[in-house]
């Protein structure tokens, strides 16, 4: 008879959590796993999920606008944020439902309740605690507000799905992937929108030349950006926010959002408890095997600090499950992971940007295209994409691939096959395009001049 209760007790059951507890139980591993939230965690419940279908939510105000160039009228269009919700929260329901159904199918034990541990091997939820050979942490990450005067009086990321109207002004805080998606959103929907930053440019990490071009598109649209802005303060004055930012007038809107990033979820856990190690931030410290100082204690996803997007919490979760209970080691590769920003415009990136790049090669060429995308010689909208790519001279490896503009998404997801199976420029040379489409710029670019 084993000592143990469950050979893996996962905590966090959200994408990573999920995927590894129920491959880990068709594996023949006794799981169990806890949940104080919703099934599905922050992607299914207040993220990718719910912000897409917002995103979506958002583009008609413009597609309205850009069918009149074709011939339509659609001057009666209005819009329901109640309807949009209500039809949010039920995909949501379902999705729930259907993590729940992946668990019970694969013969997972779900707990409902805040798990804690008492010790290495030792879960409790309330006044009921199990032993367990393995513990796994999943459970992603929460809202960061940095500490000043009236943080009490600011929204969340997670506020907004929640929200019952929609504000007649708003200013976001940050300038990162979540505040410029939610500058779209807002503004799609006709919220008077701005952005304040406290740095000189958005979107930290891209190529540059992304990250200059993207604002600009941004402001081109309407949603008006403040760089270099730092707010001291916020009060409330009757229904309205005012958010000091120093020497100037305070800025005034109905909602003021901070989308200053989210911090590992790993308060009142008992970690700091059984000795493992955290970083500053509350980051779990773990190896290339997931596995903390405690041997017994695993963790992944965006507790751990890795890289914050759900694909690779799944990916995580897949290495370790067969690291541990597999007969295929299958570790995460993480370069030429691609990411994309689901903003007003499109941006999506994979590989070296342009200053990465030339850090770690000396022979470095640069092809790019910036043009009117089809659909806008009609549309009358004032719409402009940017491509880029990334060459090394010597060996004709394409290093990155960078974009700005509808569906950069969806091309940049096929494009990264390419660049993670080494294609070379000449590769993407002697592919014909499919034409007329903006992607068959990226079998078509000449190198830059600039």
């Amino acid at each position: 008879m084993t000592r143990y209760d469950y050979d893996l007790f996962v905590i966090g059951a959200g994408s990573g959590g999920v995927r590894a507890a129920r491959i880990a139980a068709r594996l023949g591993v006794r799981v169990a796993i806890a949940e104080n939230r919703d099934l599905g965690g922050t992607c299914v419940n207040v993220g990718c999920v719910p912000k897409k279908l917002f995103v979506y939510a958002s583009h008609f105000r413009e597609d309205f606008e850009a069918a009149k160039g074709f011939g339509w009228s659609v001057d009666d269009a209005r819009f329901d944020w109640s309807v949009l919700m209500g039809q949010k929260n039920r995909e949501i329901d379902r999705l729930q439902g259907v993590y729940g159904d992946l668990l019970n199918d694969a013969g997972v034990t779900v707990f409902e309740g805040r798990a804690r541990l008492l010790d290495a091997h030792t879960v409790a939820i309330g006044d009921k605690s199990w032993r367990c050979e393995r513990i796994l942490i999943a459970t992603g990450g929460r809202p960061f507000v940095p500490d000043l005067p009236g943080k009490e009086l600011a929204a969340t990321s997670d506020d907004m799905f929640a929200l019952q109207q929609l504000p007649e002004r708003i200013l976001i805080v940050g300038g990162g992937y979540i505040a410029v998606e939610f500058a779209g959103i807002m503004h799609g929907l006709g919220v008077a929108t701005t952005l304040c930053y406290r740095g000189d440019k958005l979107l930290r990490g891209f190529d540059e030349e992304i990250r200059t071009f993207a604002a600009e598109e941004m402001r081109k649209k309407g949603i008006d950006i403040l760089f270099n802005t730092d707010i001291q303060a916020i009060e409330k004055n009757g229904n309205v926010y005012l958010a000091d930012i120093g020497q100037h007038e305070p800025l005034a809107a109905e909602l003021i959002l901070y989308a200053t990033g989210r911090s590992p979820n790993t308060a009142d856990l008992g970690l700091e408890a059984i000795g493992v190690k955290l970083a500053d931030d509350g980051a779990i410290k773990v190896d290339k095997h997931y596995q903390s100082n405690v041997p017994s204690i695993y963790a992944l996803g965006d507790v751990i600090h890795s890289l914050n997007l759900t694909p690779v919490a799944i990916a995580e979760a897949m290495a370790l499950v067969n690291d541990l209970y597999g007969d295929r080691p299958t570790p995460v590769d993480y370069e030429h992971i691609p990411s994309t920003v689901f903003g007003q415009p499109n941006i999506g990136a994979v590989g070296l940007n342009e200053a990465e790049a030339r850090k770690r090669y000396h022979d470095i060429d640069i092809y790019k295209s910036v043009f009117t995308p089809m659909k806008h010689t009609l549309s009358g909208l004032d719409d402009k994409s940017l491509m880029k790519m990334v060459v090394r001279r010597s060996t004709d490896q394409v290093l990155g691939v960078h974009m700005v503009g509808a569906d950069a998404g969806e091309i940049i997801q096929g494009i990264a096959v390419a660049i993670r199976a080494g294609a070379s420029k000449a590769v993407f040379d002697s592919t014909i395009g499919i034409h007329p489409t903006a992607a068959e710029e990226f079998v078509t670019m000449r190198k830059s001049e600039d």
